[in-house]
């Protein structure tokens, strides 16, 4: 599967800009997800790279193949991409069973492809089926139902996945009536394998008088004795094959003649999935694929999904708004918000070692405890600071010999260029601060000062223990089985915890609570950036 290559894309409106300057890099075999909220460009990139949407600048590679490049007027049509798109609403047509939508994308393929002698491939598979007559007895038996009647589409299902050949092979096997009691299975194989050899030994002859070569795969060969490559339609042969492939894959081989209308939302799924594997895309895209489903089910979906993605060995790339199903599925994620890249990491490493403030709000669930924070770096290294309404405390970097001015000269060294003429300006995340009580008198723009900062704490690294040097009361407690859920109240300001375990908190209830592990987040207020890691200890 190829790798794909964005280089500084931007898709505008006037002076609307979707997608700002993206810069990106999706190696083979990829789970890459375009996460972000709604109207953040990550929809659009992902069109942008299927051929759906015409980029304003830039350049996008797939493989080796440049398909769009502004400067050298490039751009690849979407059927010439080699891609498959999975939409939100899945668009099975409601008047085709399950066999038919799947098929219909395939009857439509044609482009260059090697050329084979279809009836050597059906002869070849039939004998190595034949090689196996108690196997094919075994799963024709299988196909019985409590009465001891077979069932001949079940059968032929069974023969057809096991031998991983097309239908009509497998059904051909099965009319020779091998399943019936008294059967000479010797006897019946070996008559048919000798016809089948006679037949292909025929078929072989012609082509030599004709001094065509085949090779091992029965592709036709050229004078050079390389596979012959034409433009072409896929032959029945090779619609069956494929179609079974991806039923197989998905599970769904059972479903051929239903129609839509007839199947679960996750069977609508895997149908829709499996149209889109059928023609062997070098690249898969699906726009928030398990939105319609529901909570259960789009659980077991992104197993699926996952398990899709070792089996087919493709690259894909997934939009989602849930952060959670992000954050589950990929092995990278794309986050971006007003059309900006805002990182581009695998998901564990966004969720400890976020860039900026938009992305450690964004990413977790509960949501981060934001602490605004005044201090300075003192002569060992740490952070003096008062944080929640006039406690002290020290910050501790994980980083031996952090420096607070070097590390703040590189961000600035680092930072992106504005795009002037952008009309949706690029201003600074409005975090916010859960409060009990809104102070009256807000400032809209206050004046940030070098010694602002603010901390970020996961959930999980706030205690609640004796030992604990910060007293809170339990303002909300949200036990779950697994874990408990508490909000925290602190003067007037509340921080969210969890316990892990089956246990419950009363509402008001007194508790002492404190700061664990290396993993606090430090962030420049002014730049909305990440300094540091370390660990916050009060005092």
């Amino acid at each position: 599967m190829p790798k794909i290559t964005l280089e500084n894309i931007n898709k505008k409106w006037g002076t609307y800009y979707g997608v700002d300057g993206l810069n990106l890099e999706i190696a083979d075999n990829a789970f890459v997800t375009l996460l972000g909220p709604s109207g953040c460009g990550k929809t659009t990139t992902l069109r942008m790279i299927a051929g759906l949407e015409t980029p304003t600048t830039g350049r996008i590679t797939i493989g080796d193949t440049v398909v769009f490049d502004s400067e050298m007027g490039i751009n690849v049509q979407a059927s010439k991409r080699h891609v498959g798109f999975l939409f939100q609403n899945y668009a099975l047509w409601p008047n085709m069973t399950v066999y038919q939508n799947i098929v219909f994308g395939l009857k439509n393929v044609k482009e260059e492809m090697e050329v084979y002698e279809w009836e050597l491939v059906r002869l070849a598979d039939y004998i190595r089926i034949l090689g196996k007559p108690e196997k094919v007895v075994s799963l024709i038996n299988d196909a019985k139902d409590k009465d001891g009647n077979i069932k001949m589409d079940s059968a032929i299902l069974k023969i057809t996945d096991f031998f991983e050949v097309s239908y009509p092979t497998a059904k051909k096997v099965f009319k020779l009536g091998l399943g019936k009691e008294g059967a000479d299975l010797a006897g019946i194989a070996s008559s048919e394998i000798a016809k089948a050899n006679e037949r292909m030994t025929a078929i072989k002859a012609r082509y030599e008088a004709k001094g065509v070569k085949l090779d091992e795969k029965f592709r036709i060969l050229d004078a050079e004795g390389k596979p012959v490559v034409k433009e072409r339609k896929l032959s029945p042969e090779e619609i069956d094959l494929k179609l079974r492939a991806s039923a197989r894959t998905l599970k769904i081989g059972q479903f051929m003649d239903r129609y839509p209308a007839e199947l679960s939302g996750g069977q609508q799924q895997r149908v829709a999935i499996a149209r889109t594997l059928a023609p062997g895309p070098r690249v898969l895209f699906m726009d928030e694929p398990l939105s319609n489903l529901d909570a259960k089910l789009r659980l077991e979906m992104r197993s699926e999904l996952k398990r899709l993605h070792m089996e087919t060995g493709a690259t894909f790339v997934y939009v989602t708004h849930d952060q959670l199903e992000a954050m589950t599925l990929a092995t990278k994620v794309c986050l971006m918000d007003n059309g900006v890249l805002q990182q581009y990491d695998p998901p564990l490493e966004i969720y400890h070692r976020p860039n900026n403030l938009f992305t450690a709000d964004f990413i977790g669930n509960p949501a981060v405890n934001l602490i605004e924070a005044k201090g300075k770096q003192n002569k060992k290294g740490q952070f003096e600071f008062e944080i929640l309404g006039g406690h002290k405390a020290v910050f501790t970097p994980r980083e031996e010999g952090f420096d607070l001015v070097a590390k703040r000269a590189e961000l600035a060294a680092n930072s992106r260029p504005i795009t002037a003429d952008k009309s949706n300006k690029d201003g600074p995340f409005p975090y916010k601060i859960p409060l009990i009580q809104q102070p009256v008198d807000v400032v809209d723009n206050p004046v940030i000062e070098d010694d602002d900062f603010v901390l970020g704490v996961r959930s999980e690294y706030i205690a609640i223990n004796e030992g604990g040097k910060l007293q809170a009361e339990v303002y909300s407690a949200m036990p779950t089985g697994k874990e408990t859920t508490i909000r925290l109240e602190v003067g007037n300001f509340l921080l969210t915890g969890d316990v892990f375990g089956a246990i419950d908190y009363p509402i008001g209830t007194k508790v002492d609570i404190g700061f664990t592990g290396h993993h606090v987040m430090l962030f420049d207020r002014k730049s909305q950036k990440l300094l540091t890691l370390g660990s916050l200890e009060i005092k």
